[in-house]
């Protein structure tokens, strides 16, 4: 597990790319901030999340699995994990902050479909998580 990257990882980069390339500025891994974000969009008061669905427990998805050795101490690992996000999402949401959280396997597979996330970033909603629903795996996903 030590090679397991926790900031710029390939979706998270993907992002950035994304929006700066739209004209949005942003910081990154604001340390000051609760769970520390992967990026903060100060001037629309949103702090983005990009989370792996292995490791944050993305309901549904595919990449959502349990490995076979030792199924107690991962089973508590990943309880932890999304503890600590729910406790890092009150705690911005306390301090006046909106969330998105943006799941690796939209990024994976949903490329094309990212101009939903500017709409996103626009709306007031206090929380928000992109995709909605993950992929289905087997097949392509509808361009629609």
């Amino acid at each position: 597990m030590r090679t397991i990257k926790g900031q710029n990882t390939h979706p998270e980069i993907v992002l950035r790319k994304y929006l700066h390339a739209r004209g949005y500025r942003f910081r990154l891994h604001r340390k000051g901030l609760s769970g520390s974000p992967d990026i903060v969009l100060p001037r629309h008061n949103l702090v983005i999340f990009v989370h792996g669905c292995f490791w944050h427990r993305h309901a549904n998805c595919f990449y959502t699995t349990m490995p076979k050795t030792r199924p107690s101490f991962w089973q508590a690992k990943f309880e932890g994990n999304t503890r600590r996000d729910r406790t890092a999402y009150g705690a911005l949401n306390q301090a006046g902050w909106r969330i998105l959280v943006v799941w690796e396997c939209g990024i994976k597979h949903w490329r094309e479909q990212m101009c939903d996330i500017p709409e996103l970033i626009q709306t007031t909603d206090q929380y928000h998580e992109w995709p909605a629903k993950p992929p289905r795996m087997g097949r392509k996903p509808r361009q629609t």
